[in-house]
Order: structure tokens, then C-alpha cells, then sequence
């Protein structure tokens, strides 16, 4: 009996993981799809459609393949090999034409607009959805279009997919190895080590530094030797050349003919309908008011940084005299800061404790519970006494960075909240933490602990779902939305009431002295010229290449070219200061869901710096948090964005609080 073909008997529906296989998974799609054909034609049996013989049980439908996909794409992520691969050109293509061919479906699609709605607004929101989601997958086509349209939608599902391999390739082969431990000189010794033992486990020998997602590479911010730091930035920015550059010119090139097709000038119109900012005009205008401030802030703290080092800095650099700069002038020793971060401690006492204090959950390890690795953990969380103290649903922590792992932190989910189904969330966060090889705790950065609260406001958004319908639940919401959860929980990482209650030496128990935490705050402010501009390139770029035409999308054929255009016309251009990420390894849009939405970040962060504002001027922040969650975190997209912050905040957002948090007071922002 394949595992996937009936529900999982653990607590919450947690996936069997010791039972489940990858060679399960090609089968169980291939059930997954007939089992939900039969209950789409089912649906289209009834003689009389309802809301429950159609809407719900469209919603019930397919758990099958959502059980099996939901463990593939996110092992696929965690734990990537060839037998991955091989499975993912089998499913990937069938899943595509799966799901256009339920979309261009005409006898569902009439019986979707002749039901009659519940009052309720969910339900409303639902029938609205739907419509909207089956006109934009083309159901409103004529046949030949429709053909052409899945023709599209397959050959996108493998170019994505093959844009996310070819980068995990990439970064594997271009690990940085280098022969001697002088040359890591800078470098935290559980570092050194672990660079000694990555050289052992890749058959090398030597010390081998992984590549990271960005541009930039941390360990250039302490690596002494700047040929060291050269070799890592150089080797970044070799990712993706050439096979993804092609495969991205073509990905650009169906996305155009895609929206055109289906009635919109361009795939940004189409992308950016269903978010909040509502057109490409709006995220665009947000990304160019702020250019010009970034890109001066930026090209000024490249001068600082180059007089400190005694000469022009360049992209290799700049990032090492800038820590020096901090240090000098914050005077904060980093490597002295991390022993106040252990990552348990941080986790325990720190990200959950937070959540205890705001939302009155706790979290409980699950050593009894198995995930899909023995160094990924599960815990139970548990709603406050107040709301009656049920198990809400489970977490999962992966935190160890493995070369089999694509790089970067998210969250994602295994099982999702639905008051339809019954089924309690399963979620899971995964970072990229280079663990010690002698078995002791890993140190945090600032950022790292940053990153474990970003991520856990993910997992907070799944887990204190409370909605009807699965399409509704948790972080199922457009792209500039649900990074507002995530954003507004790092705010929580560096207040007095959580920071003093995690950040305790990891030898003596000291917990943080005053002077030092002052000097975190201020470091997390330092250097945001840097951070604004690098950022904004990336999210520049990324509308540049969504709002071509057909025919301008055809007429590109140069890469660096066109990036470099790009930032010409919005004006950001910095000396030396590379995007965040180029388009070769930009796997965010075109290997992952934020095609013309990496603008979402800072969008969201205009709702997450007034909402903030907010919550600091909350007495009680236990009741603060408690209607945060009813209206923010409960909601899913089970509610109107703008309306449910208009009524936390009492007002629409602001963007004061975002410019003084980025140093962009003056900006002139519409």
C-alpha cells in the first residue's frame, strides 16, 4: 500500500515520515490526479449545484496529491539529490496540465457562477476567488487558447524547476576551497572548523566555505585576507551563468506571451491584480521614490568605509571595512556579541517566549514524534488557558545547513488549517545555520537571530490560522501580505522584555550587558544604505523584466545589460554595490512564487514599521497580541487586507515610520 493514499494516523496528520519513500511519490500523483477527476466529475454529476456539492466539495478535493506533493517540494527543498530530480521532470509537467485542465474546466466553471453564496464574508470572499482565480487561468478562453495557455503553464513548471537545480548545482560546484587555515584568518573558529569538515564530507580536503544565496557573502564581512574575500564574492555572481540566463530569457518571454493571452499588458499587471498594492505602477513608484535617497546613503557609506581602509572599496570589501567601521564606531566586537546567542536558547527562550508573552501559546518538544531528518525536531504548540488550551498544531525546526540544501530560510507546510477539513496545521521552518562540529550550540549572528524570528512569524501565521476553507488558511494570501506577519515578529527579537530573557553568555550565563544591547540596536541601524540599495536593485530589476511587452521581451537578449538598464532608468546606480540578487541566481522569481513581487518585502515593511508603531504604544501587549492575531494572523485571506489593518491600526498605513527606520527621512515618498 502506497503511504500517501490514505490519511496519516499520527497527531495532527503528520507525515509518516520513516514509512514514506520518493519512489511513493510518482505513483501517489498519479493516483492523486485520477482520485480528484473522479471527484471533479462527481461534482459535475449532481444534478443541482450547491455551495456544498460544488464550493466544498471542490475545497475537499485532491488530498491525495496534496499530501504527496506537500512532502516532495518541501524535502525537495531540505534534501535535493538526483532521484529528486528525476521524479520532480516526471510530476511536474502532469501537475501543470492537471490543474489547468480542473481550471479550464467549462462545466465546473458554470456551476461555479450558478451557486448561490452564503452570507457570510468568507464565503463570499470564496465565490469571488474562485471566479477570478478560473478567469485568470483561462477559462474564459477559447479552446486553441487554452491549449496554448497549458502548452505555456508546463513548459514554465520545467523551466522553474530546472532554474532552481541548475542554481543548487552551481552552488554546490562553487564552493570556495582553500588550502590553508591562514587564509580563513578572521573567521570564529567553530567556522574555521566546519569549513574543515564540509572539505571531508565533499571528498576535497582542505576547508571549503559554502556559497549563500546573495550576492554578498557573509563571511566577507570577517575574512582578513582579501583575496579570500574576493574569491567568495567572485564565485557568487558565477552561479546561473549561462544555462539559467538562458532559461530565465525564456521563462520571460512565455510569462509576457501568458498575460497577453489572458487579457493583460504585461505578467506584472497580472501578478500584482491579486496583491495588495493592487498595479505594477504602485509597487514601481514605492522601489523609485526611494532610490535616490538609498543610492546616496549607500555611495556615502562606501566613502567612510574606503577612508577606514585607506583607499576605494570595492563590492569584494566593502562589506569587511564596513563591520570594521561598525565595530569602531558602535564599539561592538561581533564575535563577542554571538556567545550572548546560542540557538536554543534564542529559539526556547527567546522566539517562543515571545509568542508566549503576545499570543499566550507555548511550545512543547515532541521527542516522541519523528520528522525527516533525526537533527529536525517537533513541537507541539498549545493555545493560552484563556482560549481553552487545545494543541493548535505542529512545528518543525530545521536549522542545519547540509550542501543538499537549497540556501536561504522560509516556512512552509506539510498540513494546512481548515475548520472544512478538520486538519490542524503541520508546519515547518528550515534556515541554514553552519553548525559546530563538535556538538556544542551554534552562536548566532544578529541576523541569524533576526532570521529565527522573520521565520517563526511565518510559522505563527500557519499555525494560528482559523478559517473554513483550506484555500483561505494561514500564509495563503498575496505575496506583499504575508510577509507583514514574519516582518512585524522580528520587531520582537531586540525588546527589553524578550532580549534579556534569551540573551544570556554561553559560558558564563551573564545575561546581556546594557551597553551591549544598545550597541545591537544600533548595529541593526548601521549601514542601511548598503541594505536599501542592494535590496531595491534586486526588487528593480525583478519589474523590469515582469512588465515587458511580448515584443520586448522577444528583443532582450543580454542580461547584464538589461540589469544594468534597469537600475539606470530607476536611478540606483552605486559604485561597486552589486544586487542583492542577479538574474542568474535570482531564484525568488524565477525558480520560486515572487515573479514581479520581490517588491513585497519592503511593501510589507511599511505595513510592518506602522503596525509596529502600534504595538509599541500598546500598555498590554498580551491584549495587543491578542487582536493582532484575531484580525491579522486568524484571517488568512479570509478578509480584506487594507480593511483588517485599517481597523488594528485605526487608520491606513503610513510610510513615516519605514523611512525613519531605513535612514530615508527625506525621501519623497507618494
Amino acid at each position: 500500500m502506497n503511504p500517501f493514499l490514505t490519511e496519516s494516523t499520527l497527531p495532527y496528520g503528520l507525515p509518516d515520515f520513516a514509512a514514506l519513500r520518493l519512489e511513493h511519490v510518482a505513483p501517489a500523483v498519479t493516483e492523486g490526479i485520477a482520485r480528484q477527476n473522479a471527484e471533479i466529475a462527481a461534482i459535475l454529476a449532481e444534478t443541482q449545484p450547491t455551495w456544498e456539492n460544488t464550493v466544498e466539495a471542490l475545497e475537499r478535493s485532491g488530498a491525495v496529491l496534496d499530501r504527496a506533493t506537500a512532502w516532495f517540494f518541501n524535502l525537495q527543498g531540505t534534501d535535493v539529490d538526483e532521484g529528486f530530480e528525476e521524479v520532480a521532470e516526471e510530476i511536474v509537467p502532469a501537475l501543470s496540465a492537471h490543474a489547468d485542465a480542473i481550471y479550464q474546466n467549462p462545466g465546473l466553471y458554470a456551476r461555479l457562477q450558478a451557486v448561490e453564496v452564503p452570507a457570510d464574508e468568507e464565503s463570499r470572499r470564496l465565490h469571488e476567488h474562485l471566479l477570478r482565480a478560473f478567469r485568470r487561468r483561462g477559462a474564459d478562453l477559447g479552446e486553441a487558447d487554452k491549449a496554448r495557455l497549458s502548452e505555456i503553464n508546463q513548459r514554465l513548471s520545467v523551466l522553474s524547476e530546472q532554474f532552481g537545480r541548475t542554481l543548487l548545482t552551481h552552488t554546490r560546484e562553487l564552493a570556495v576551497r582553500f588550502d590553508t587555515v591562514a587564509e580563513l584568518e578572521g573567521l570564529p573558529q567553530s567556522q574555521i572548523n566546519a569549513a574543515r569538515q564540509l572539505g571531508i564530507d565533499t571528498g576535497t580536503g582542505g576547508y571549503v566555505i559554502a556559497i549563500e544565496l546573495p550576492s554578498v557573502q557573509s563571511r566577507q564581512e570577517s575574512l582578513r585576507s582579501a583575496k579570500a574575500r574576493r574569491r567568495l564574492y567572485e564565485a557568487s555572481q558565477l552561479r546561473g551563468r549561462g544555462a539559467n540566463e538562458e532559461n530565465l530569457l525564456e521563462q520571460v518571454r512565455l510569462r509576457a506571451e501568458k498575460a497577453r493571452l489572458l487579457g493583460y499588458d504585461t505578467h506584472a499587471d497580472y501578478v500584482i491584480e491579486e496583491e495588495t498594492a493592487g498595479t505594477p505602477e504602485a509597487a514601481a513608484n514605492l522601489l523609485r521614490d526611494l532610490a535616490p535617497a538609498a543610492s546616496a546613503n549607500a555611495a556615502a557609506e562606501r566613502k567612510l568605509a574606503g577612508e577606514l581602509a585607506g583607499g576605494e572599496v570595492d563590492g569584494a570589501d566593502w562589506p569587511y571595512w564596513q563591520a570594521r567601521r561598525a565595530e569602531e564606531e558602535l564599539d561592538v566586537d561581533t564575535a563577542e556579541l554571538a556567545a550572548y546567542f546560542p540557538l536554543d536558547r534564542v529559539l526556547v527562550d527567546g522566539v517562543f517566549h515571545a509568542a508566549h508573552l503576545l499570543y499566550g501559546i507555548t511550545v512543547e518538544r515532541r521527542e516522541d514524534l519523528k520528522a525527516y531528518r533525526e537533527d529536525v525536531h517537533v513541537w507541539e504548540v498549545f493555545d493560552s488557558p484563556d482560549n481553552g488550551g487545545q494543541g493548535l498544531g505542529l512545528l518543525l525546526t530545521d536549522y542545519s545547513a547540509r550542501p543538499t540544501k537549497r540556501g536561504g530560510a522560509w516556512m512552509s507546510t506539510f498540513r494546512q488549517q481548515s475548520r472544512l477539513t478538520g486538519s490542524r496545521p503541520v508546519v515547518v521552518n528550515v534556515m541554514s545555520i553552519t553548525m559546530p562540529t563538535d556538538g556544542s550550540q551554534p552562536l548566532l549572528s544578529v541576523d541569524e537571530v533576526t532570521t529565527l524570528f522573520h521565520e517563526f512569524g511565518h510559522a505563527l501565521h500557519g499555525l494560528l490560522s482559523d478559517v473554513r476553507y483550506p484555500r483561505f488558511s494561514g500564509t495563503n494570501v498575496p505575496r506583499d501580505w504575508v510577509e507583514f506577519p514574519s516582518q512585524i515578529n522580528e520587531n520582537w527579537a531586540f525588546e527589553p522584555e524578550v532580549v534579556r530573557h534569551y540573551a544570556r553568555h554561553v559560558e558564563t550565563g551573564e545575561v546581556i550587558p546594557e551597553e551591549l544591547l544598545d550597541a545591537v540596536r544600533d548595529l541593526r541601524q548601521f549601514g542601511q544604505g548598503f541594505a536599501t540599495a542592494e535590496y531595491l536593485a534586486a526588487a528593480i530589476i525583478d519589474l523590469a523584466w515582469h512588465r515587458l511587452s511580448p515584443a520586448q521581451a522577444a528583443a532582450v537578449s543580454d542580461v547584464d545589460a538589461f540589469e544594468a538598464e534597469a537600475l539606470r532608468e530607476a536611478g540606483l546606480v552605486v559604485e561597486e554595490l552589486a544586487p542583492r540578487y542577479r538574474s542568474a541566481y535570482f531564484n525568488h522569481i524565477f525558480g520560486g512564487g515572487y515573479s514581479a513581487g520581490y517588491y513585497s518585502y519592503l511593501w510589507a515593511e511599511a505595513l510592518d514599521a506602522d503596525g509596529f508603531d502600534w504595538f509599541s504604544g500598546q500598555d498590554d501587549k498580551r491584549a495587543a497580541g491578542q487582536r493582532f492575531r484575531e484580525l491579522i494572523l486568524a484571517t488568512g485571506a479570509s478578509r480584506d487586507y487594507g480593511d483588517a489593518f485599517a481597523t488594528l491600526r485605526g487608520r491606513d498605513k503610513d510610510v513615516r515610520p519605514l523611512l525613519e527606520r531605513r535612514g530615508l527621512v527625506g525621501a519623497d515618498v507618494r
